[in-house]
């Protein structure tokens, strides 16, 4: 049974999906100055789930010292966050032009992940 997709049914009647492109983190490489710069595998478009954080998200997120526009994202398919023995960085979830940082992994399914998406602010 697609448990999901029944409730994808349901919620785009109120709140339509939104295309969004999906960069997985590889890992860095070290730049000029020793910098390191994040590398990214092809982009994936698809649509997706945007919705607010209910109470139980924000009590996971709580302690993690997250500032700014957080939102939950619902998507067939499999999102990171950090992770540290993988050398790896958040995916970045691009929607309407903006990109925003995948910062945790609330719930993680064969076929699909609900995560907390950060927006990040435009390099000048």
């Amino acid at each position: 049974m697609d448990l999901r997709g029944l409730a994808n049914g349901v919620t785009t009647t109120v709140n339509p999906n939104k295309t969004v492109t999906v960069r997985r983190s590889t890992g860095y490489t070290i730049g000029a100055g020793r910098k390191q710069v994040p590398g990214y595998a092809e982009p994936v478009t698809g649509p997706a789930q945007i919705q607010a954080l209910d109470a139980n998200d924000i009590k996971q997120l709580d302690g993690l010292n997250i500032q700014g526009t957080v939102r939950a994202i619902y998507l067939r398919g499999v999102l990171a966050g950090v992770v540290r023995p993988d050398g790896t960085g958040g995916d970045i979830v691009q929607i309407s032009g903006q990109d925003w940082l995948v910062v945790k992994v609330l719930e993680g399914w064969p076929t699909w992940t609900k995560a907390a998406i950060v927006l990040q602010m435009p390099v000048a």
